[in-house]
């Protein structure tokens, strides 16, 4: 590029020197929110910028004080926390009054006074609303909610299809909002894992009849300016090339489980993350298993297949693009059309939920096809296949402890299911397929309804198997922090000999005085199964003082079962020892839980 001229530029050398300075590092989103940010400055004629720190917000006149888009979202792993904010970004940027807010923080009472609301709100497990969402949810469905007559609204849900209950929350919250006299100012729409398409043409569709919905003229014509954090390059769009530094066996021998510690450089990256965040990897589907999908088919892994516009080989496809491991309600809807088999017709038909969600949780696709065969061709199969999406694992590492790396723990997926070996997707890519020196894509995700609290605060933490993960983060940075908060860690697996994950680094921070209490469970090592909802009962004294001292509990680990019965648990310890009903201690739980001290990732 050739030197511009003297005065060609409307910018010193200095001026021009401190916006390359100012913009270096920022994402494509803050990009655009700047030039909407500077061009209201212009529009404006303003000398002079407000001071950065400022909230980010355009501002009203007293007469349109109440005129404002409000997005609130509900959220379990961070996906509507992002979209949300990004719909309220790209609203500011064209000069409207937005404010994204978790559905934790929204006060029910507040609807009365809001005009227009959007919702984007996941489903989290067989129909339930995210945590952050779960108070919102009971107030919406309840009799207290009110007359929403003045209310617009539109609904983004997100879910996993591979559920019976597929984006249920999203259709409660739209059918009620309904039901109340709210108008719907945009129709709802269903995401599955790969939402972001759908998520982006909803945003426009929102931001596009904004001018009818807000009278603009009504605003101020300056936005406020806020200081904007510079953010890693590194995305979903575009993972970052991590270098396996590790891949450690961390059960025993004896174990029927096979769970490693993995470590991953992130040199040079500029990723950064918190304790309770997630690593997010790109990964590839078995090759075995896209070797036996092909034969049953009885098509071509060569034959070229449309997967987004885009023309692949049957095999990369499969291996690369496609989900092949879960069944999702789409597929199974398009191979029962196809085989026209009666069985599957009728479980699909039937009014029993729970027949269906068992057959899709214990099936993967090559077993549905091998159950109900039919002819198709090798297009005609991809197009009924999902995207393959990253997946996710609990950071199991302190960023402060251990610089420029990030740690996960996985276990491993292989079971005989059927007459035959099965696998899972992720697991045994990163597990199997990755040795020390490769490379795997990642990026990281926020979860901000799992952070350490104070760090007087005590704490107490729950994660039986690969659910301890985050909670050796906590402890590495709480050690980092100098805390002088107490911590109590309750760990369960099946046996001690074999399955006690990061157990010389627990008794390490017990000898050290950073953890002060461990109490655990090994399933199998006695004649009675012992959980770690057991240990909690039999703890239940000592654990309710802590909890009346101002101790938070975080739990992390399986969704199904575990956490309902280390709710469950918790209730009774609750109930026993403060002396009241069950009913009463589940309602000191939800009261916890709003107030950031019972915090859960569930998965």
């Amino acid at each position: 590029m050739s030197k511009s001229p003297a005065g060609a530029l409307p910018l010193d050398s200095c001026q021009t020197s401190n916006l390359r300075t100012a913009v270096n590092g920022l994402s494509p989103l803050q990009l655009q929110w700047v030039s909407g940010y500077a061009a209201g400055l212009a529009a404006a004629g303003s000398q002079t910028a407000p001071r950065a720190g400022t909230e980010t917000a355009v501002t009203a006149t007293s007469k349109a004080s109440d005129q404002k888009l409000t997005v609130l979202y509900g959220t379990q792993t961070g996906n509507s926390e992002g979209v949300a904010i990004a719909l309220a970004e790209q609203a500011r940027v064209r000069g409207f009054a937005a404010q994204a807010v978790s559905l934790t923080n929204f006060k029910p009472a507040q609807l009365r006074r809001e005009t227009l609301i959007t919702f984007v709100v996941s489903t989290h497990g067989e129909g339930d609303p995210p945590d952050d969402a779960e108070l919102f949810h009971e107030y919406l469905l309840s009799k207290k909610a009110p007359n929403l007559s003045h209310l617009k609204y539109s609904v983004l849900a997100l879910g996993d299809s591979s559920y019976v209950n597929f984006c249920q929350t999203g259709h409660e919250f739209d059918a009620r909002l309904h039901a109340l006299g709210a108008e719907r100012f945009e129709a709802m729409v269903e995401c599955d894992l790969d939402y972001d398409d759908p998520a982006a043409k909803w945003t426009e569709r929102v931001v596009a009849g904004l001018p009818e919905l807000l009278d603009k003229a009504e605003f101020a014509a300056k936005p406020l300016l806020h200081a904007v954090e510079t953010v890693s390059a590194y995305d979903k769009s575009n993972p970052f090339p991590a270098e396996v530094l590790v891949n450690q066996k961390i059960t025993g021998g004896a174990s029927s489980k096979d769970v490693r510690h993995i470590e991953l450089s992130l040199e040079g990256s500029g990723l950064t993350y918190e304790p309770g965040d997630s690593l997010a990897v790109i990964v590839h589907n078995p090759p075995q298993l896209v070797t036996q999908l092909i034969s049953e088919l009885g098509v071509d892994a060569a034959a070229v297949v449309t997967v987004r516009d885009e023309q692949l080989p049957l095999q990369e496809a499969l291996t690369k693009a496609l989900e092949i491991t879960a069944v999702s309600g789409g597929f199974l809807r398009d191979w029962a059309a196809l085989a026209a088999n009666d069985e599957l017709l009728a479980l699909l038909e039937a009014s029993d939920s729970t027949a269906l969600a068992t057959f899709i949780d214990g099936h993967q696709i090559i077993d549905v096809i091998r159950q109900y065969p039919a002819t198709v061709d090798a297009n005609q199969f991809t197009g009924m296949l999902r995207r393959l999406s990253p997946r996710s694992y609990s950071i199991a590492s302190s960023l402060a402890a251990n610089p420029d790396e990030v740690h996960i723990t996985v276990a491993a997926v292989r079971y005989e299911a059927f007459g035959s070996e099965h696998w899972g997707a992720a697991s045994t890519h990163l597990v199997d397929r990755l040795a020390e020196g490769d490379t795997v894509s990642v990026f990281v995700e926020r979860n901000t309804r799992f952070r350490l609290p104070a760090a007087d605060v005590p704490l107490i933490m729950i994660g039986p198997g690969t659910g301890v993960a985050p909670f050796r983060a906590f402890v590495e940075q709480r050690v980092e922090q100098g805390a002088s908060g107490d911590n109590w860690l309750f760990f369960g697996d099946r046996n001690q000999d074999s399955d006690f994950l990061y157990q010389l680094e627990w008794q390490r921070h017990l000898r050290q005085r950073n953890l002060q209490r461990l109490v655990v469970a090994f399933s199998r090592d006695q004649r009675k199964k012992i959980y770690v909802q057991d240990r909690i009962r039999e703890n239940g004294a000592e654990l309710y003082r802590w909890i009346e001292s101002g101790a938070a509990i975080y739990m992390c680990g399986d969704a199904k079962n575990m956490a309902a019965d280390v709710g469950n648990a918790l209730i009774s310890v609750l109930a026993v020892h403060g002396g009241i009903t069950e009913d009463k201690a589940e309602k000191q739980l939800k009261k916890l839980r709003a107030a950031g001290r019972y915090q859960r990732d569930v998965y």
